[in-house]
């Protein structure tokens, strides 16, 4: 049933975009924004977990400690 829903809403946006002249160039510009912006978004902002500890368990153990530290301050 969800399936049959989903697949309805998608058709109708679908067909509704076919028949625009504009909406394909439009959700084109929007697709360029969001690949340029998750990609400044990457260069801006890395990723600091993965550069400051050298394992999965080091990293556990450091979102433990603040997330601990965190809470007993409240």
């Amino acid at each position: 049933m969800k399936f049959h829903l989903f697949g309805n809403i998608f058709n109708f946006y679908c067909q509704g975009f076919r028949s625009m002249r504009l909406g394909r160039t439009l959700w084109t510009i929007i697709l360029i924004k969001l690949v340029v912006l998750v990609a400044l978004a990457r260069l801006l902002f890395p990723d600091q977990m993965e550069e400051n500890f050298a394992t999965d368990q080091a990293r556990a153990a450091h979102v433990l400690g603040q997330l601990t530290v965190r809470s007993s301050s409240h």
